[in-house]
């Protein structure tokens, strides 16, 4: 299972946790698993998102791939002034 980790604001939608097993294959179904799982968290998924798998930062990657002994980061979008 793929190790996740919320960064940022982003654990306060998952009820204080920042750390998951998932069994996920690509973005498209870890969003579906966490949103499924939060549906508070949902709504921040959609947009606004990177996501570094295995250290390597993707954005609007739907489709990455996720293997089973990956490492993902879903890192929220950060305002600039």
């Amino acid at each position: 299972m793929a190790r996740v980790v919320l960064n940022g604001n982003l654990k306060q939608y998952s009820d204080g946790r920042s750390e998951f097993d998932l069994d996920v294959n690509d973005v498209r179904q870890l969003f579906a698993q966490l949103g499924a799982r939060y549906p508070q968290l949902a709504p921040h998924l959609e947009e606004g998102i990177a996501v570094a798998i295995d250290g390597e930062i993707f954005q609007d990657a739907w489709f990455a791939a996720i293997g089973p002994d990956s490492e993902v980061h879903v890192i929220p979008k950060i305002g600039g002034g």
